[in-house]
């Protein structure tokens, strides 16, 4: 049984692997791998705004104080603010309800260690052995030793603070008009508060969350609402998260989109100026632009690669001992402030370093040429491999052949989603579309959904 994906436990609610009695199992089976045997007993669990949670919240509660584990309970806040608040509060472990970008419909279970970072395969194999045990649900305590939850109910406010320690004392953000999208998820409080406490003048829109409208045409997927926000108010800058508010992306002040790769870029330029950056280089992954390698490699930068899902680019960042890494998508990695990606500490120190350069972030990024790329994403009925299939590695093989040493081109299946992912990069946005086109219709032939 695979219950673990490239980002946690994730699914359609009330269908498995999300429905109430199999989240109390992973509850407890989350307890008795996680639980030390010193210390405070005790596990952190946030959630974004989905109407499920409070159903997901309460089974996991349960399968947790049914293992006699603690539970402080902080209600919506983002992904990577339960990830310090674990660390902070010195807990056992930290747990996300949330299916991050993906619909309402849709929710997930994110775990993370006491040290603030996603479990590793062997944990996650671990908890899976257990909820797959027959036996394993009588083995529970009794009496006394039954676990109790809390509610922390200052926990917002602690991570705002602790945002505000990553820039410098005394620096503000007086003058700047900033559009904050928050996806109707979870930073809908934290970012707009943080940077109006720093001085900005903010517009904060798609923050009324009411359950079922997180992520709906809005966020870091859907940036027309942000594009649209800054032009009219003439804003200096667009922040757009996704649900969770683990990744963030930017839109400059004449409406162009600014990716994770070019914010990687400009972050990892700034933090080798300053003497900050740690290894020999950057971690992104094979989906980042060749751009940001030929920027990179320009600054004497080395870019490292590794396949996609932020908890891949952590683990190489911490092999090659670097600080920064990140993913296309915006999820941005900063070792100095946190251990997984950060939305809102992404979006202060990138307002930081526009206030210290006292320049426009279409300015800052005006270095970095980026490839057109082509990603397409083709529904599937059932995970398949696609490389078993000879329709299919036949039109990837002939694409490649035509893109030579002008372009590259990546299939890979989604890890959150029922999807396969088709991505080309070529020096000419044609030759990337026809490459990306003709290869997902083969896929969607031979593998779609609606076959």
């Amino acid at each position: 049984m695979k219950l673990f994906g490239t980002d946690g436990i994730r699914g359609r609610v009330n269908r498995f692997p999300m429905t109430p009695e199999n989240v109390l199992r992973v509850g407890m089976a989350t307890a008795s791998v996680l639980r030390k045997d010193h210390g405070r007993h005790m596990v952190l669990m946030g959630k974004d705004t989905r109407l499920s949670g409070y159903m997901i919240e309460s089974a996991l509660t349960s399968g947790i104080c049914a293992k006699g584990m603690d539970v402080t309970l902080v209600g919506p806040i983002p992904t990577p603010g339960v990830a310090f608040l674990t660390r902070a509060l010195r807990l056992d472990a930290g747990i996300v309800i949330s299916a991050s970008h993906n619909p309402f419909e849709d929710n997930g279970i994110k775990i993370f260690s006491s040290e603030g970072f996603k479990l590793s395969d062997e944990l996650e194999q671990e908890i899976e052995k257990l909820i797959a045990n027959g036996d394993f649900p009588a083995r529970r305590v009794t009496g006394d030793r039954i676990g109790k939850a809390f509610r922390l109910d200052d926990a917002t406010g602690r991570y705002i603070e602790y945002i505000k320690s990553t820039i410098p004392r005394g620096m503000d953000l007086e003058g700047l008009k900033i559009v904050v999208d928050s996806a109707n998820g979870a930073a809908y409080k934290v970012t707009p508060v943080l940077l109006r406490e720093l001085g900005a003048e903010v517009l904060s829109i798609n923050d009324k969350p009411n359950g079922v409208n997180i992520n709906d045409n809005c966020g870091s997927l859907h940036l027309e609402c942000t594009i649209k926000a800054v032009r009219e108010n003439n804003a200096h800058i667009g922040i757009a998260h996704d649900g969770d508010a683990d990744r963030t992306l930017f839109i400059d002040e004449k409406g162009n989109i600014i990716d994770g790769d070019v914010i990687l870029g400009i972050i990892a330029s700034e933090f080798k100026k300053d003497d900050k950056l740690k290894g020999s280089g950057i971690v992104a992954t094979v989906m980042s632009n060749l751009g940001l390698e030929k920027y990179l490699s320009g600054q004497g930068i080395e870019l490292f690669r590794t396949k996609v899902g932020d908890r891949y680019v952590v683990e190489e960042m911490i092999k090659n001992g670097c600080n920064i890494g990140g993913e296309q998508s915006g999820h941005i990695i900063l070792f100095d402030y946190n251990t997984t990606g950060d939305g809102p500490i992404t979006a202060l120190q990138v307002l930081s370093l526009m206030r210290k350069k006292n320049r426009l972030i279409s300015e800052l990024t005006a270095g970095i040429e980026l490839y057109p790329q082509v990603l397409l994403n083709v529904p599937v009925s059932e995970r398949r491999d696609y490389k078993k299939i000879p329709e299919v590695t036949k039109a990837i093989d002939e694409s490649i052949r035509r893109l030579g040493n002008k372009g590259r081109l990546l299939v890979r299946p989604s890890g959150t989603e029922p999807k396969i992912r088709v991505m080309v990069e070529a020096e000419d946005f044609a030759m990337a579309q026809g490459a990306a086109e003709d290869v997902a219709e083969v896929i969607r032939r031979h593998v779609g959904a609606n076959i």
